[in-house]
């Protein structure tokens, strides 16, 4: 099932998606977040279907499917080896020595979350190197802790798209850490839908691609993933717990602007559509905002 929210008449309200058109669910029906942490909602979403009125799917106006968050999005680093070469010696003096051994992990707020069809805020004032990281996020969805490898996916509630749109001086500027330059509010598209991991036939075999103003910088697939989805959920939850509803962002593959020769950073008006094989597609638009 691919379900998500739309606003319909000025009213949020939970949709599934079947084609071309849209199942909305009546007011009251449980939401995608209560969906995510409760298998009862779940299934509620999906008897519900049969019932609901039928919308077009095109100019339905999408919001992004989460709306509650337990935490900070939990990130990862570096999981595209393509990605993590590419990058070698343009880290402003942040080149760790060799290839990591374990997945690195940061976090990013959750004010930085937009819907899949959202202007995506620019101020440069803030930056000067705005730059774009298509991945797959996925939500978590049932509680656990040092979950073994080979159960984590099992852990999965679903699949989206994300944009983790970043500020490279930002994150340089900051002790090495890179949450400063990952949690710009407004700045994360994220969507455009759930879909329910029965509906993957293998996570590790998705094609991600980025397109600025119409030309293809990044073309990937999540078999060049350094660390599997399922070890990531491994790692991040050894001591740890994750619980239903947290989403967790499996990186960016190679192409990034800020390793490109010449750079490319995003500007104002920029077009950004991020695709990922059988999860849709996020389409937005740098717009000047003023966050200083």
């Amino acid at each position: 099932m691919r379900y998500g929210a739309a606003v319909l008449d000025g009213v949020r309200r939970t949709v599934v998606i079947l084609g071309d058109q849209a199942a909305a669910l009546p007011l009251g029906a449980p939401t995608p977040d209560d969906a995510v942490r409760d298998a009862a909602a779940l299934e509620a979403i999906r008897a519900g279907v049969e019932d609901a009125e039928r919308v077009p799917l095109a100019g339905l106006d999408l919001r992004a499917p989460l709306a509650r968050f337990n935490r900070d999005v939990l990130c990862t680093g570096w999981n595209y080896w393509e990605h993590f070469e590419e990058s070698k010696g343009k880290r402003e003096g942040q080149d760790p020595k060799e290839r990591p051994t374990h997945p690195t992990f940061f976090t990013k707020g959750p004010d930085t979350v937009i819907g899949p069809n959202d202007d995506i805020a620019f101020d440069p004032e803030i930056s000067t190197k705005w730059d774009y990281e298509a991945e797959v996020a996925i939500v978590i969805g049932k509680t656990g802790r040092s979950i073994p490898e080979d159960k984590a996916l099992d852990y999965v509630g679903g699949y989206l798209i994300a944009n983790d749109v970043s500020q490279r001086d930002l994150q340089r500027a900051h002790g090495g850490q890179w949450l400063k330059g990952k949690s710009i509010d407004a700045t994360m598209p994220l969507g455009p839908w759930i879909t329910t991991p029965d509906e993957i036939a293998d996570p590790h075999d998705l094609a991600i691609t980025f397109d600025l103003n119409g030309v293809r910088l990044q073309d990937a697939t999540t078999k060049l993933t350094a660390f599997s989805f399922a070890q990531v959920i491994a790692e991040l939850s050894w001591g740890m717990t994750l619980r239903a509803g947290d989403v967790v962002l499996t990186g960016t593959p190679h192409g990034i602007g800020n390793a490109r020769e010449p750079q490319i950073f995003l500007k104002e008006g920029d077009e950004l559509v991020t695709r990922v094989e059988g999860l849709g597609e996020l389409r937005n638009r740098m717009v000047r905002t003023r966050l200083a």
